[in-house]
């Protein structure tokens, strides 16, 4: 373990899935032997796209989700400290600061910002959403991040995060390191219907909690080659999603290749392709069925997690926040206002009589 750190994340809106997995939690799992581990449960984030009074209710459970799932994939408790985003202040008084170092220009500039506002059905872009990557480098930097694991819609937001932390170096002086992005193999993992990512709001995902029934019946569901009506007809193997999920998931390569070679030729059934899918992506989940099933035996410890993680992150970020403040001249101010208010109490005791 270096003195380097990493941090990165989810939104709490709902259980992680494959899509996840495959493009940073993989990441987040190898990292963690040679970084120290900051993991956020990004509440705040969350309502830049759902913040009704029900969204914010399922905050807790959805957190207690990210964590556990986190842990089933492999992340280890004593290497790795959650914390909710929204228990520490400061990263708000960070973000405010750092909005004055980006232009709105450079922010509508960031293509996955209108994706979200599309995705979520808001026919303008709420004035949070405009600045999530900014918010987004107050989570980073707030800790200090060296690097952050992401998926391929978050490479703009870091990058602006490593724009701000060049300005804010260059106006105040050295304070933040310039994180690095630590890209996936498989940068997006296209969902079970064949339209698009993965993607919870869409439902066309495999949690990563899902039972060997429920990964079979989706798997089953899975959209192919549509214009292969019998098993005799030759099917296209490139962009089909249930041969792009075999070569992420299925570690029997000789299978895959001969099922390629099959499908290609109309020699084998989607019925066939797709049962060897289910028990791949099974044998897959199986090491984290038994690791959840460890860690929710265990009642309140994952809420101990949280709120140690929560408790220990936010004494860092008060920390981080004095260095900007007194590296930007802030906390000076103040003080040379506080002295001059002293000198005028002194000089007039009968104003300010001294209690008791």
């Amino acid at each position: 373990m270096t003195d380097q750190r990493m941090l990165t994340g989810d939104r709490p809106t709902g259980k992680l899935h494959l899509g996840h997995f495959v493009g940073s939690l993989e990441n987040r799992v190898r990292l963690q032997h040679q970084y120290e581990t900051y993991l956020i449960i990004a509440d705040l984030h969350m309502l830049t796209t759902k913040n009704t009074r029900e969204d914010i209710a399922q905050v807790s459970e959805n957190a207690r989700h990210l964590v556990i799932d986190s842990l089933a994939a492999g992340i280890e408790p004593d290497r790795a400290t959650f914390y909710l985003q929204s228990a520490i202040p400061e990263v708000m008084e960070l973000n405010t600061l750092f909005q004055n170092l980006v232009s709105v220009p450079r922010l509508e500039r960031t293509p996955s910002l209108k994706d979200m506002a599309r995705d979520a059905k808001k026919d303008e872009m709420p004035y949070g959403l405009l600045g999530y990557p900014v918010l987004q480098a107050a989570d980073i930097l707030c800790v200090k991040a060296h690097v952050v694991p992401v998926g391929k819609d978050n490479h703009a937001h870091v990058e602006i995060t490593r724009e701000i932390a060049r300005r804010f170096n260059h106006l105040y002086g050295e304070v933040f390191p310039v994180p690095e992005l630590v890209t996936s193999d498989v940068p997006t993992l296209i969902g079970t219907d064949g339209q698009g990512k993965m993607s919870k709001s869409i439902g066309n995902v495999i949690y990563l909690s899902d039972t060997e029934a429920e990964v079979r019946k989706k798997v089953t569901g899975m959209y192919t080659d549509p214009n292969r009506i019998r098993a005799d007809i030759p099917g296209k193997v490139e962009g089909n999603p249930v041969f792009i999920y075999h070569d992420v998931f299925n570690k029997n390569l000789a299978e895959v290749a001969d099922l390629k070679e099959r499908y290609q030729a109309g020699k084998v059934g989607d019925v066939e392709v797709k049962e060897k899918l289910a028990i791949a992506i099974n044998l897959f989940l199986d090491p984290m069925r038994e690791r959840r099933a460890k860690f929710e035996s265990q009642t309140g410890l994952i809420d101990q997690i949280i709120v140690e993680g929560t408790e220990k992150t936010r004494k860092e970020v008060q920390q981080v926040v004095f260095e900007v403040r007194k590296a930007m001249g802030l906390t000076g101010a103040f003080n040379s206002i506080r002295r001059k208010a002293e000198k005028y109490r002194k000089a007039n005791p009968a104003a300010y009589p001294v209690e008791g």
